[in-house]
């Protein structure tokens, strides 16, 4: 295990900075989730706020915190996740996470806990009563893995053993128990939300919150896309069936779109298989996974992303701040506001993402309009913006709470 101390941070004037114990079973400041953890941590540092990180090890500079653990590492060495079990390693995380808030119950004021690592943690922030919120990044696992399996199944595949929406009875349970001891539930979207009071999750314990992109990587070109270029959508996401790649490939078939449909991502073997010929259609490319999305989304005029069930779709709000307008389902779980900044389609109504791909096509009014749109929003979606609500979830649960009827002393 190591131990990381940074330099000290900014803090309001008169004021103890709130403490947070931020656990995150995995490498800090990769791609993915690692990456929406890592800003989300810088953001509570840019705050003020002391925090404190757990994490299986760090691959980013979190300079301002005011300490990190990395819990998988020795003698400065990485210890792979499979290397003692990847449920052991998520278990260790978890024990070394709630031994430190166990130890010190009056050195933190909240705490954030990621899934997989963090029912230990979870039940001692519950038993020495301090505030412990769950990311819930993907909506409810039971709702998740049911409308992907079911997906997997109309395309005439099975998941593979091991697929993060292959719903196990035992990872099932572990997911309520997760959630069942979380005093609150950090959910990124509507869609989210939706699918937690579905499955009877009282909604006073759900607090929107949302994820961001970065200004750095994400920004429009300052030449307007040329109208000589044929039209350009891309899909970026895993080639699996929750992301409806199907439902792209074939309304780009029925639209009979005269552009070029680019797809970005590893398509799993048994769904390449199932797609046939839609991949070889006029116009389809395959990109595989590409470095750059930043540079893809600004040469190309719309995203199209139909998942069938999503927490909230990073890309969405990639590409909308690249100007390359999101054509997506309502299940993307994205802030993305139809006939404003892009179009939504009910998930799985091929014929409307048809209509919707022929608007953009035939309509360069349309285009034009929407792409404004994405560009007018897009300071309401950075990571920063996201940050400056995280912080005020927890200036509010870490509220001391007064009596019904009670009078605050003057």
């Amino acid at each position: 295990m190591n131990t990381k101390s940074t330099t000290d941070k900014k803090s309001g004037a008169g004021e103890r900075p709130l403490r947070i114990l931020y656990s995150f079973p995995h490498t800090l400041g990769r791609p993915g989730i690692s990456t929406t953890a890592f800003h989300q941590v810088r953001s509570l540092i840019d705050a003020g706020f002391a925090v404190t990180v757990h994490c299986t090890s760090l691959a980013a500079d979190l300079t301002g915190a005011a300490r990190v653990v990395e819990t998988m590492v020795t003698a400065d060495r990485r210890v792979p996740h499979r290397a003692i079990g990847v449920r052991r390693a998520y278990g260790y995380h978890d024990w070394r996470t709630a031994r430190e808030l166990a130890t010190h119950p009056y050195a933190y004021d909240a705490v954030h806990a990621w899934p997989r690592g963090c029912i230990r943690t979870l039940d001692t922030a519950r038993r020495i009563g301090i505030p412990g919120l769950r990311e819930v990044c993907s909506p409810h696992s039971r709702s998740a893995c049911a409308v992907a399996e079911q997906e997997a199944a109309a395309c005439g595949i099975e998941l593979p053993r091991g697929h993060a929406h292959r719903g196990t009875a035992g990872h099932l349970r572990r997911e309520d128990d997760e959630y069942a001891m979380a005093g609150r539930l950090l959910c990124p979207s509507d869609y989210v939300v939706r699918t937690f009071t579905e499955h009877g999750v009282s909604a006073d314990r759900l607090i929107r919150h949302a994820y961001g992109y970065d200004p750095a990587h994400f920004f429009p070109t300052d030449i307007p896309p040329a109208p000589a270029r044929p039209f350009t959508m891309v899909f970026a996401g895993r080639g699996e069936p929750n992301k409806g790649l199907h439902y792209a490939l074939r309304a780009w078939r029925d639209a009979g779109t005269p552009g070029e449909l680019l797809i970005c991502g590893v398509i799993m073997p048994e769904y390449r298989a199932s797609l046939g010929e839609l991949l070889h259609q006029r116009g389809v490319r395959e990109l595989g996974f590409v470095d750059d999305l930043g540079a893809l989304f600004r040469s190309a005029d719309a995203l199209v992303l139909p998942s069938v069930t999503e927490g909230s779709a990073l890309v969405t709000l990639e590409a909308a701040a690249c100007g390359c307008v999101p054509v997506i389902s309502d299940a993307c779980g994205a802030p993305t506001r139809h006939l404003v900044d892009g179009l939504v389609h009910q998930a799985t109504d091929t014929a409307q993402l048809v209509d919707h791909i022929k608007l953009l096509v035939n309509d360069p009014a349309t285009l034009a309009k929407l792409r404004q749109g994405c560009l007018d929003a897009r300071g309401d979606h950075t990571w920063d913006s996201a940050g400056n609500r995280l912080a005020e979830i927890y200036r509010e649960v870490t509220r001391p709470q007064l009596p019904l009827g009670a009078v605050p002393a003057v």
